[in-house]
């Protein structure tokens, strides 16, 4: 391990960043020595312009991962190595405002039915029935399931945050099912690496695998099931509050966008076109 590698992650830990988040910003600086075949400390402003552009143009990296890579170079550079440059000078890139991917709930019912694994279909219905962020599901561990009250303990979710989520009676069947067939010791869906959970690349793979299988063509992922959670509870008439509890949101606005893409929101609005018809309509029988 180098010196360099090793202040970062002194410097992520007295910042008390996430395991996951410490893994992130660690694989960014890796790809940036990479590209640049110099040692992070070498390099200038322009450097980083230079691979910023790598990750926009050739990379055609997402909006998350390419900020989440700013984020690390900002920690880099600003708090680890304290360069005197304006650390406002490496840009994030601008979020494109597109709606949140769904599946209705006759596709969740298929995706559901078509899984022939017990641990699948588990994992499936549990990112549906409780909104799981998938880094919340691939840690979660056999004591956080209390059925006894009927709920599922989330410790430090995204943000460093506990919350609280409903355990359906109906996922309680199929966790049962896992449970006497598996028998998980620690954590609730173990991985091949002893003492290892499952990896994310592993849920989003039998994810797309069983969409195919359910002739879904929809390009899905283990999100799209949270962002299905919310909307279907939005349908049902849930108060957006307590969605914004479940998925543990910090900014009510981060949930409303469910109500762009609710159903219900937009059956229950008539259209100007149709109102105006309407009118003239009782006009011409008056």
């Amino acid at each position: 391990m180098t010196e360099l590698r090793s202040r970062m992650i002194r410097d992520l830990e007295i910042n008390g960043l996430s395991k996951s988040t410490q893994t992130a910003y660690l694989r960014h600086i890796r790809e940036l020595a990479k590209f640049h075949k110099r040692s992070p400390d070498e390099l200038s402003l322009e450097d980083l312009y230079q691979f910023q552009y790598y990750m926009k143009k050739e990379k055609n990296y997402s909006y998350s991962y390419y900020n989440q890579a700013v984020c690390a170079l900002k920690f880099l550079y600003g708090f680890t190595l304290k360069k005197d440059w304006n650390i406002h000078q490496i840009p994030f890139q601008k979020r494109s405002k597109k709606l949140p991917l769904i599946l209705s709930k006759d596709e969740v019912f298929e995706l559901i039915r078509v899984i022939d694994s017990k641990r699948d279909k588990t994992i499936v219905c549990l990112l549906y029935s409780a909104g799981l962020r998938v880094s919340e599901l691939v840690t979660l561990k056999v004591s956080d399931l209390d059925s006894k009250r009927m709920v599922i303990n989330i410790h430090q979710g995204k943000g460093r945050k506990d919350r609280i989520v409903m355990l359906a009676e109906n996922l309680l069947e199929v966790l049962k099912q896992y449970w006497l067939e598996s028998r998980p010791e620690t954590y609730l869906f173990p991985g091949k690496i002893p003492g290892n959970p499952l990896t994310r690349e592993a849920v989003n793979n039998l994810l797309k695998k069983y969409a195919a299988k359910a002739g879904i063509t929809k390009n899905i992922s283990p999100h799209t099931l949270r962002h299905s959670f919310a909307t279907h509870l939005l349908e049902d008439g849930v108060n957006i509050r307590v969605i914004q509890f479940l998925l543990g949101h910090r900014n009510i606005k981060t949930t409303t966008i469910y109500t762009h893409i609710a159903k219900n929101y937009i059956d229950e609005t008539p259209s100007p076109l149709d109102t105006l018809f309407l009118s003239k309509l009782e006009d011409n029988n008056e």
